[in-house]
């Protein structure tokens, strides 16, 4: 269940003010309770690097005008006179702390706190102690505030302190911070809010995703240091699959098992034990590597704590960080917390890399989720040092600079912000081994303290030279909200790899018998040496994709002309309107059995160009079964089965497509990874690959042909037919001693349309269907 305080409303826990003290001397640790508990606090104070006690008795305590998480208080006065007894008190010994590391740290002398804020006159440090009442049997708490001395508690910019006997996990705490209060100045300070420590390890909020019962729960930082250190196994390995071999399933954690149709148990759907439940169909499918969706906490009710046109939808992918360190906490099973969904995640990549499988993590440090300025939801950076961690309009009455479409942009190559993030990927390669990531809307990080592009990045260039992730796959989406469009150019330092969206356009303009597009489709399946054949790149640094999260799915590239994404309460506004879809002939779904075939043909094409194109191969989590989102292509926010993958009880049921569609997915990619003639070290040279084509300056030319030539003779030749006709092709001889065999021809009927060990008798020409293509093999 969820934290008693973390809940919005809890007629066990009423909204009360919130009590502090503040001793005369000149620093002062300050003390607040939760009233109509029966407990109380006692307090420290220090006036030197040496603790010392002060009276157990309060002469006179003023309360504050909020309680602990902003909610107004009547004011009023109490007087104090009875002494605390151990009974009723908890008794926390301070020291002054250290500075180093950030976040919380068990120390010799119990639990330190650090906290960077440049800006800040004041930090107060709020904790949350469990303490058990044996009479009812059930936990209470207390909150206790700790007013840091800046002569004592502050080393340059970072704030700390250390507590001694505090408990070792289950301990609650965040930060009031206050500071200057112009807006003009860049500085957002509210110190009636308990900010989330940037570098907690674990938050704490609502334990089950979606709960429409907690649809405003608090969020604060937690640790613990009582586990014992997760058991990798002593026959444990890294899969450390080479980047040229990689074939990435993008995917979303909570989506995968999620539908009631996965047959997994109710307390186990949407979590990362789900995943590893599922990790057969996903050898069955013959990927090698995941790339989930964002699993840093985030709040999937965020558009449901205010009125707005938006408020009935719940972020089911994530792409709103709340912190850059924490696992999300409701994806451990059964609403298990942040202490079990740390240990469940280890769990799942132990897993899939036991099945030699990669886990890559889409990490969004463009922008977090405290939105704009002018419907802020201040959870952590905002309150801390806005004018540090994010981007402003300095000739603008610093407002906040959008470049990420979400109201707030991260000033990630700011020192501290910059150091922030290197924290958390070595944090997440050490402590989760995790292989990679993707990184959202990279081009934010090209970008400078004012927002102006950077032809050398200090953090892009730290990223790709940092020892801890050096053996990672780094991938960047470069584009973002502001224009700043980089594929092919994005600095890498020979390292980093990109999303080609180039790549994706071309293919669909192609497949779909876009006049005018071989060429460029040509270019693009031999590696997109025009973008990436630069110093030290490889083919493999384009991470080629046709679908993936962010749009149509490949059913619905083939089945609507337009984006349908009413449901998403924006009038149709969002989601990109260039899509370069083909619907075959009706919008949406049809019973037309002649415009079915074709879809299905049209899915089968686009499968085979990915997966035999020079690099990195991407495909999205559905495709091999033909999932729909009915024409939405931005579906961030339905927890339904518009983003679930169905299993078999609804929709386009899985079962019955093995025998065809998910047969001939899964059959390609295994072709490809067992024929080293698709994924090259090197870019492609007149030995490598011959182009059958005499005709490229044709615009209404829609059909191309090749040979990859293997070393060992086995050769493979390849068609693409994107007419309304057939054409008639004259086929190549093959290496001497070898006949071609048919392996491929999307116009078949399954399973015919993929025979592995081929069909003899090819003659000296084949007949390729109108919106089709083939795949021959050179064999003995």
């Amino acid at each position: 269940m969820t934290h008693p305080l973390l809940c919005a409303s809890n007629p066990q826990f009423p909204r009360l003010p919130a009590l502090f003290y503040c001793h005369s001397g000149a620093s002062c640790f300050g003390i607040s309770r939760v009233i109509g508990m029966g407990l109380q606090s006692s307090k420290k104070v220090a006036g030197s690097s040496r603790e010392r006690t002060v009276s157990k008795t309060w002469d006179y305590v003023k309360p504050r005008t909020s309680n602990a998480y902003g909610s107004h208080a009547h004011d009023r006065v109490l007087e104090e006179e009875a002494p605390l007894t151990p009974e009723t008190s908890r008794s926390l010994k301070v020291l002054p702390g250290q500075a180093f590391p950030l976040g919380v740290s068990e120390v010799e002398n119990g639990i330190n706190f650090a906290i960077f804020s440049q800006h800040a006159t004041s930090v107060v440090l709020c904790l949350i102690l469990p303490q058990r009442r044996e009479k009812q049997n059930r936990m209470d708490d207390v909150m206790v505030e700790l007013t840091l001395d800046p002569d004592v508690n502050r080393t340059g910019n970072i704030w700390h302190i250390c507590v001694e006997d505090l408990p070792r996990s289950n301990v609650l705490y965040g930060y009031r911070i206050d500071g200057p209060q112009g807006w003009h100045q860049g500085h957002r300070f509210d110190n009636s809010i308990v900010l989330i420590d940037p570098y907690a390890k674990l938050v704490e909020g609502r334990r089950f995703f979606g709960d429409p019962s907690n649809k405003r729960s608090n969020f604060v930082g937690t640790y613990d240091f009582d586990s014992l250190p997760f058991d990798w196994g002593d026959n444990y390995k890294l899969p450390s699959i080479p980047e040229k071999d990689l074939v990435i399933y993008e995917m979303s954690v909570r989506a995968f098992t999620a539908d009631k149709s996965s047959g997994l148990d109710p307390s186990v759907r949407g979590s990362y034990l789900g995943v590893i439940a599922k990790i057969p169909h996903l050898l069955d499918l013959g990927i090698n590597a995941v790339e989930l969706l964002p699993v840093f906490e985030f709040d999937e009710l965020e558009f449901q704590r205010r009125p707005n046109p938006r408020d009935h939808m719940i972020n089911t992918w994530g792409y709103s960080t709340i912190n850059f360190f924490a696992p999300m906490s409701r994806y451990a099973s059964a609403g298990g917390g942040p202490i079990k969904a740390s240990r469940e995640f280890k769990e799942m990549v132990k897993a899939l890399h036991g099945a030699g499988i990669e886990v890559i993590l889409d990490v969004v440090y463009n922008h977090t989720n405290e939105a704009d300025d002018e419907n802020p939801y201040t959870t952590s950076f905002r309150g801390i040092d806005n004018k540090v961690y994010y981007m402003v309009d300095l000739n603008n009455r610093c407002q906040l600079l959008n470049f990420s479409g979400c109201g707030n942009t991260l000033n990630c190559n700011h020192p501290m912000v910059m150091e922030l993030i290197l924290d958390s990927l070595r944090h997440w390669v050490v402590e989760y081994h995790v292989d990679g990531f993707r990184f959202d809307l990279a081009s934010v990080l090209c970008r400078g303290t004012d927002g102006s592009p950077l032809d050398a990045p200090p953090i892009i260039r730290a990223i790709a030279k940092d020892d801890v992730l050096s053996r990672c796959k780094i991938i960047a989406e470069p584009w973002d909200c502001g224009g700043l469009y980089l594929v092919g150019r994005f600095p890498n330092w020979d390292r980093w790899a990109e999303w080609n969206g180039k790549y994706r356009d071309d293919l669909r303009r192609f497949i779909k018998g876009e006049p005018g597009t071989k060429g460029t489709f040509a270019t693009r399946i031999a590696g997109s040496s025009d973008l990436y054949k630069v110093n030290k790149r490889k083919p493999y640094h384009s991470v080629n994709f046709v679908t993936a999260h962010d749009g149509f799915t490949l059913y619905d590239l083939v089945s609507y002309n337009s984006k349908h994404n009413d449901a998403n309460g924006e009038g149709g506004k969002d989601g990109s309107n260039d899509n370069f879809s083909w619907n075959c002939g009706f919008e949406g779904e049809t019973a037309d059995a002649k415009i079915k075939g074709l879809r299905s043909r049209q899915m089968k094409n686009f499968h085979l160009a990915l997966m035999c194109s020079q690099g990195t191969p991407m495909m999205l989590m559905g495709d091999e079964y033909g999932h729909t989102r009915y024409g939405n292509n931005n579906s961030y926010g339905h927890d339904t089965d518009i983003n679930h993958f169905l299993w078999g009880n609804l929709g386009r049921q899985l079962d019955t497509r093995k025998r065809d569609h998910f047969r001939f997915f899964k059959e390609v990619i295994k072709f490809r990874c067992m024929h080293h003639v698709f994924g090259r070290e090197n870019f492609l040279d007149k030995k490598d690959m011959t182009w059958h084509e005499d005709n490229w300056d044709n615009y209404e030319s829609k059909f191309l042909a090749f040979t990859l030539h293997a070393n060992n003779g086995g050769d493979v030749y390849m068609a693409f037919n994107a007419h309304d006709f057939y054409v008639k092709v004259a086929i190549p001889s093959p290496p001497a001693n070898r006949h071609w065999f048919r392996v491929v021809d999307t116009n078949l009927e399954s399973p015919n349309d993929f025979v592995s060990e081929g069909v003899p008798g090819i003659e000296s020409t084949y007949n390729v269907a109108p919106y089709s293509s083939i795949l021959l093999e050179a064999k003995l």
